[in-house]
């Protein structure tokens, strides 16, 4: 009979991370050998699917709603880790990544994520529900984060341009803290009931997801979770000069590289969202989504810019009118398909067209 371990952590969870580490070593030995860009990339790739699977493993240890918690706090690591790992190699031309990366992933989790979950689920289940209250506070939350993260630094007077003094910048940082950790304790102590399952009457439904991982696989998922993290990290680094360089070769625009990361460390969070779309499981893609996108921000203004104010960097924060548009005009629809507790794949469309105008006029300027 197959061992607990087996199930919840298969071989390639944890041949992956030591593959990647591998990779590390012998690109300290010699960063010249062959091929190094192409091992590292998978290095990434791969760790970044591991660090998310082992999040699932221990989230599905302490159940909802601080799994999908687990979740977006190991997305925001890899995230700021990927950041601000380029941004020191990167020197005076990345300072808007951060701005870049953090928009990206809005855009990805608002109308990417929640409008094919929305397609998805519809498509199979018609209609699907979800807990007003619990996704009503987000949106509350996560509208004021983004404000003050991308759209207010545009307008502040103080300094010109896109970018906060460092007063500012630390007041930001602060209320942002401020609210994430708000938010958490509303999510998963005051009003844990929010973010739950519900069925077509409203009422809290119990979902069944199979036997639930054992101490031995949560504390092996935990150990391999920051063997990956750890890999993701070193990887960027490694692989940020040639990514760059290649970028700047082929004349992309300067927002690439932020969808770019944003596309990786969200990639198997969709994964994740599209799974509980169509076993509609409606509110646990909107707990990973929205929150994702509080975690996002909340957690990753706040470290960039600690260490934006220490580096003495001139932190750019501020969208440009075209982007705020979007940004405004998607908070404004994703509120709109939310203000029920009901949802079909109508407004999943909708979300998904918004996404393809974003990633037009991202490379068509």
């Amino acid at each position: 009979m197959a061992s607990d371990s087996s199930n919840h952590n298969p071989l390639w969870t944890v041949a992956i991370p030591i593959a990647a580490m591998l990779i590390l070593g012998m690109y300290a030995f010699n960063s010249t050998f062959p091929g190094v860009v192409v091992l590292l990339s998978l290095g990434l790739i791969g760790s970044v699917v591991t660090a998310v699977h082992h999040a699932e493993v221990i989230a599905h240890k302490v159940g909802e709603p601080f799994g999908t918690l687990v979740l977006a706090l190991a997305v925001t690591i890899i995230e700021v880790a990927l950041i601000v790992s380029m941004m020191m190699s990167g020197g005076d031309g990345a300072m808007g990544l951060a701005r870049d990366t953090i928009f990206a992933a809005v855009m990805i989790i608002l109308n990417g994520i929640i409008g094919a979950s929305l397609l998805m689920g519809g498509r199979k289940h018609m209609v699907q529900n979800f807990s007003l209250e619990g996704v009503t506070a987000a949106l509350g939350v996560m509208t004021v984060i983004v404000t003050f993260a991308l759209i207010v630094p545009t307008f502040s007077t103080t300094a010109p341009g896109p970018v906060y003094t460092s007063k500012q910048l630390m007041f930001v940082a602060v209320v942002t803290l401020i609210l994430f950790t708000a938010f958490t304790f509303f999510q998963t102590v005051r009003h844990r009931e929010y973010f739950l399952p519900v069925n077509k009457k409203g009422e809290i439904k119990v979902i069944e997801h199979g036997e639930r991982p054992s101490g031995k696989d949560t504390a092996i998922s935990f150990v391999f979770l920051l063997v990956s993290l750890v890999a993701v990290v070193l990887s960027a680094k490694g692989i940020s000069p040639y990514l760059e360089s290649l970028l700047a070769t082929v004349g992309a625009p300067a927002a690439t590289l932020g969808i770019i990361i944003a596309a990786i460390v969200l990639m198997p969070e969709f994964g994740a969202a599209m799974r509980a779309a169509r076993a509609n499981r409606l509110q646990t893609s909107l707990n990973l989504a929205i929150g994702s996108a509080i975690a996002s921000i909340g957690l990753t203004i706040p470290v960039v810019a600690t260490v934006a104010l220490v580096m003495e960097w001139p932190l750019e924060l501020g969208l440009d009118a075209k982007s705020i548009t979007l940004l405004v005009l998607s908070l404004f629809v994703v509120s709109n398909s939310l203000r029920t507790g009901q949802t079909t794949l109508l407004p999943g469309i909708v979300h998904l067209v918004i996404f393809a105008a974003y990633l037009f006029f991202s490379f068509v300027p």
